[in-house]
């Protein structure tokens, strides 16, 4: 079966080399986004499909706006291909493209369709407190995600699941089910999907990232997993990255790895302290500060001041001198 590869970050990379690694599949050509600066240096660099695509010695097509792009179009349609695979491209394909190729266009979607169509389903999925979510093969119409349906494979989102975590669970099991799918194309029956059950993950605003402490413990921990690592608040007129978090309550305990189970033994005398949303009301011991949330309490487990790396809860208590009863900002 002959390949035109459509990818752009890490999520796409492990279909790209399940394809690579299967000698029922010719790979002949990727097409990725344009190099961008990336990373703390501003340098411009490629994307991770591309530096697979170069390892490999593929064509690499790099388009800015495909739809429009007249000398991609032409390789595409001169290509002569079973089949256009789609997994985070990024851009949306014309009509003109996708019927271009023989069999037709596959698309992995991060998400158990028709929930979670968009850009962001990963992100959405986790801040909106999902205890699954999966992947969906399907074949590509104009539309947002919204083709017919092939295979489904679910996987659980734990507690302290982030973001990346998730990504890069979802994107081994997206590559698997790439290939099954693709095997079995002409004996699998598409499904519709239920337009009536969709719901849309839309971009991700800046405003998104900004924690309001006045918020339940359990919903400001979502959205610092679900979008890791930008989430922010404010500390001593400084810009606080807040990375990872712990709710801690009884709906909790049996999700917790042992070394936070072991929080429970303090419940009692924790959970008689009150405070004003944001407030330090206790520091645990090797663990770090617990933040009075607008409904139960949080505890801050990585944290990131401006300027400064990563640190712990319990480092970032000693590096500051955290104090019990100053206050962590919004956002």
């Amino acid at each position: 079966m002959r390949v035109i590869f459509f990818g752009t970050p890490q999520f796409a990379v492990p279909s790209l080399q399940n394809l690579l690694a299967n000698p029922e599949f010719e790979v002949i050509a990727t097409v990725t986004q344009p190099d961008k600066v990336r990373g703390r240096g501003n340098k411009i660099l490629p994307s991770a499909v591309k530096k697979v695509a170069l390892e490999h010695n593929l064509p690499v097509w790099q388009p800015k706006r495909v739809k429009k792009d007249t000398e991609t179009l032409t390789k595409l349609k001169e290509s002569s291909v079973d089949v256009f695979v789609v997994v985070a491209y990024g851009q949306i394909l014309s009509k003109e493209i996708l019927e271009m190729p023989k069999l037709a266009c596959i698309n992995v979607h991060g998400s158990i369709l028709p929930e979670y169509r968009g850009a962001a389903p990963i992100q959405w999925s986790i801040c909106n407190g999902d205890r699954e979510t999966g992947i969906t093969t399907m074949l590509m119409d104009e539309g947002m995600d919204t083709g017919d349906m092939l295979l489904k494979a679910s996987t659980p989102i734990g507690l302290l699941d982030n973001a990346d975590r998730i990504a890069e669970k979802l994107a081994n099991i997206g590559a698997d089910l790439l290939v099954e799918t693709l095997l079995k194309l002409d004996r699998i029956q598409p499904i519709p999907q239920e337009n009536s059950l969709a719901t849309h993950a839309r971009l991700i605003q800046k405003t998104d990232y900004l924690i309001n402490w006045s918020e339940p413990a359990k919903d400001i921990h979502d959205r610092v997993r679900g979008f890791y690592p930008n989430c922010l608040a404010s500390f001593r007129d400084k810009t606080l990255k807040i990375l990872g978090t712990v709710p801690l309550g009884e709906a909790y305990w049996s999700q917790l790895p042992p070394e936070l189970q072991k929080i429970e033994q303090q419940w009692t005398n924790l959970s008689s302290l009150t405070g004003s949303p944001g407030e330090v009301v206790a520091n645990l011991k090797n663990l770090g500060p617990v933040v009075q949330t607008g409904k139960g309490l949080l505890l801050l487990q990585e944290v990131q001041l401006a300027g400064k790396r990563p640190q712990s809860g319990s480092d970032f208590v000693n590096g500051t001198r955290l104090s019990v009863g100053e206050v962590v900002g919004n956002g």
